[in-house]
């Protein structure tokens, strides 16, 4: 019944989106704007093609789930929010063309796709990055969810989709093949190849696809593959990403990995890339009204490649979060894994503990931590809050992570 009521509060939200389109008088027909989505990777691909075509010198805004940037002028979004409003995206489309932008990146959710946050917007490119296990209490089931994240290529004059991800199937029966271009490592696609060896610099494999999308939009845009390539290698990675955030006697990374294929990418980045001598320490929970089956399968993701496991909060909102953790808890079993007192955790790998409190949960994992150590913080990355019931409370990874290193 949900599912229908909000197909219906979906028409309000429509009306909303041509009104806001109108009040500001159709701004994204004087922009050429470039719209990403995707489960997994989107704020990566938008802030990477918004750093291209910076570098190239052209005039170009950005929203992401990080933040807003508009006319050279950085914005917050607000908590928890990828995709503003129709009139605030409307609003920041009109602010960038006051500006003199040329090029607009939006990253676009599929929540705001299926509620028309951004109808009316005239993409020029759609990017979808790939669409994975997440939002299933939203869409329901995986093909509405595909389809939620097609709207976007259907308006788009020009589709760029991932070739080697499991929405491919689903999205070339829907999607017009005159005006679409794949990109991938292992089916053969319009743009095929190994783009770390283009730049110079090792990439992690998602980001393999997330430079290889950001390469096919510049390319088809007209930039010259050497204004790419240049770019690409002065490119940082967005906050919260894969964050470096301690690197001592043992490291600390934040990322915001929130997914079973996020973690499925990042966990083994991680190990091969930082873990030489120590064990890997995966701190992480699941937030609550978003996909519940997708917990047991994180809590496999953690046990398949990290030796020793914290399950914590993650915006546990109104849900009890001793059963979030007991969710998560069923797939670190299947992996062999065996629940420890907090006091008992770090004495033996393969085990894990649940500390409700993000901030204990943290500061147990940098009390075992040894020499060589790497301890992955995912779920938040860049994000400023903690949902605890219906209240949102002041908090930052990266901030509660270097505050206790201090007090070590």
């Amino acid at each position: 019944m949900d599912f229908y009521v909000q197909k219906l509060k979906n028409q309000f939200h429509l009306l909303k989106a041509i009104l806001a389109n109108t009040y500001y008088g159709a701004p994204s027909n004087r922009l050429t704007v470039i719209g990403v989505t995707g489960t997994d990777g989107k704020t990566t691909t938008s802030s990477l093609i918004y750093h291209i075509l910076k570098s190239a010198g052209k005039k170009v805004s950005v929203i992401t789930t990080v933040s807003a940037v508009i006319g050279g002028k950085s914005y917050d979004t607000g908590f928890h929010t990828t995709t503003p409003s129709p009139f605030t995206v409307q609003k920041f489309l009109h602010d960038a063309v006051k500006e003199g932008d040329e090029y607009f990146v939006l990253e676009t959710t599929s929540h705001a796709l299926d509620q028309y946050r951004v109808y009316g917007v005239d993409f020029t490119y759609g990017v979808i990055t790939n669409v994975t296990h997440e939002h299933l209490q939203y869409h329901k089931t995986y093909e509405n969810y595909v389809h939620a994240k097609a709207k976007l290529l259907k308006w788009a004059k020009h589709a760029f989709i991932n070739r080697d991800d499991r929405s491919y199937e689903i999205l070339a029966g829907i999607v017009d093949q005159s005006k679409t271009k794949t990109y991938g490592l292992l089916e053969k696609s319009d743009y095929q190849f190994d783009i770390s060896e283009k730049i110079g610099k090792p990439l992690a494999h998602f980001n393999l696809y997330n430079f290889l999308a950001a390469y096919a939009v510049c390319s088809s845009i007209g930039l010259a593959e050497d204004v790419i390539f240049n770019a690409m290698k002065s490119y940082v990675l967005p906050e919260g990403r894969m964050e470096v955030v301690y690197d001592g006697d043992f490291k600390v990374i934040v990322d915001f990995a929130h997914t079973p294929n996020a973690l499925h990418e990042a966990l083994p980045s991680v190990r091969a890339e930082c873990v030489k001598k120590g064990r890997l320490i995966h701190i992480f929970g699941a937030a609550a009204f978003r996909d519940d089956a997708k917990r047991p399968l994180m809590g496999q993701e953690s046990g398949k490649y990290a030796d020793l496991t914290i399950i914590t909060e993650e915006d546990y909102r109104t849900e009890d979060p001793e059963k979030i953790a007991r969710e998560i808890a069923v797939g670190l079993k299947k992996e062999g894994f065996t629940v420890v007192k907090s006091e008992e955790f770090g004495k033996q790998v393969k085990t894990y503990t649940s500390i409700v409190n993000r901030k204990d949960a943290i500061k147990r994992a940098l009390d075992i931590a040894r020499s060589g150590d790497v301890i992955v913080l995912t779920g938040k990355g860049h994000e400023r809050s903690l949902c605890r019931g219906t209240v949102e409370y002041p908090w930052h990874d990266k901030e509660a992570v270097l505050d206790l290193v201090k007090k070590i």
